[in-house]
Parts: C-alpha cells; structure tokens; sequence
C-alpha cells in the first residue's frame, strides 16, 4: 500500500535528519520534500477514508442540523408551556370569578328572601292589628250590646216572673184579679 510506504518515508525523514544544535528532540526537515510527501499521501489515500472524511462531515452538519431543530422545538415548547400556563391560569381566574358570583349570588338570595319575610311579617302585623281593631270596636261592642240584651231578657223575665207570682199569690189568697 503506497500510504504506508510514504508513513515509512517520512518516519526515516525524522531518524536521519540533523538534529538542532542544543535541542536534542528537534530536528531540521526539508519543508518541501515533507510538503509533497503527505500531498502524495493524500492522494494514495483509499476512497474509504475520504468517504469516511465526507461521513464525519455530514454527520456534524446532521448534528448541527438536529441541535437547532431540537433548540426551536424546545422553544415552541416552552411557548406552549406559557400558553398552557395561561390558559390555566384564565381557568383559574374564572373559576374564582364563578365563586364569587356564586357567592354574592347567594348572599343576594338571603337578603331577598329575609326582606321578603320582613314583608310578609309587616303585612301579617298590619293584619293582626286591624283585627284586633275590629275586635275590640265591633266584636266588644257586639258583645256588650248582646250582654246588655240578655241582662235586659233576664230582666224582663224576672219581671214577668215576679208578675206570675203576684198573679199566682193573689190567685191562691183568693184575689181575683
């Protein structure tokens, strides 16, 4: 295979080639023959490792691709979250709404129904009232009217009594009349 054959080239390049004076891990390398040795190596290289080269690239434009899909999906979804949240939210509110209007719906009821009952106690005061007016004008005055008959009926029957006795008294005694 040519590219290990110029692998080798070049490692051979760095055993014999002078090293620097004072730095014993440095060398001096001919630039351009080190240049064209990896163009060639370059160029040996199998299709397999430039399609390989052509997959990593597509694979981080793929990724790059998905993250920002996967950020504006993250943002919709964090959208929807504060719509959800405010939906909830206006839910929450008509439910307390609902609440107090039941509530004062209520209180109003009560209120409603203790005047009404205060009205109808007037009404039923006013009645009594007028009844017992009437009693004690006309029922009063009824009966003592019916008092004073029955006393003026006894009276004339004790009278008329007291007349047959006479009449009886002077009958018996022989005092014809």
């Amino acid at each position: 295979m040519k590219v290990l054959e110029l692998l080798d080239e070049i490692e051979e390049i760095c055993e014999t080639s002078s090293s620097m004076p004072l730095i014993s891990n440095k060398i001096v390398v001919d630039k351009a023959e080190l240049t064209e040795i990896v163009k060639e190596v370059r160029q040996a290289l199998p299709d397999e490792i430039q399609q390989a080269q052509f997959i990593k690239n597509e694979r981080q434009r793929i990724l790059d691709e998905a993250k920002q899909e996967y950020e504006l999906l993250i943002k919709d979804a964090e959208k929807q979250a504060e719509i959800m949240v405010s939906q909830h939210e206006i839910t929450e509110r008509a439910k307390e709404r609902a609440n107090d209007i039941m509530t004062t719906t209520e209180q109003n009821v009560k209120t409603l129904k203790m005047n009404t009952f205060e009205y109808i106690d007037k009404i039923l005061h006013e009645f009594q009232q007028t009844m017992d007016m009437i009693d004690g004008k006309y029922f009063h005055e009824m009966f003592s009217n019916m008092q004073q008959t029955f006393e003026n009926i006894s009276h004339k029957l004790d009278d008329n009594r007291s007349e047959i006795k006479e009449l009886a008294y002077r009958t018996q005694v022989g005092d014809d009349v």
